[in-house]
């Protein structure tokens, strides 16, 4: 599997779309960290083949362009972007 797991508290089904070197991706990473949820993210830029080529079409359900971060709320609601409200507001906390 293409994702890591980070454990912490349950706020729901986060997978966050990543790319390794992205400083905004490095910043939602650690607002994840820093306040204790759960959620798995993949490094898209690290991927290669048909798995790369899975996680992108699964990327553009959510966010077309698929830019970076991404952060796919319950299957429900995406979050474009460094935008630490509306991931609070997202997860609820």
């Amino acid at each position: 599997m293409a994702t890591t797991h980070i454990s912490g508290s349950d706020k729901g089904n986060l997978v966050l779309y990543t790319l390794s070197t992205c400083i905004w991706c490095k910043k939602t990473k650690a607002f994840l960290n820093e306040i204790g949820v759960q959620y798995d993210y993949v490094d898209m830029d690290i991927l290669e083949g048909e798995e790369r080529e899975k996680m992108l079409e699964d990327l553009k359900h959510w966010n077309p362009k698929c830019s970076f971060p991404s952060l796919v709320i319950n299957n429900e609601a995406c979050v474009i972007g460094y935008d630490v409200e509306k991931i609070k507001e997202g997860i609820g906390i």
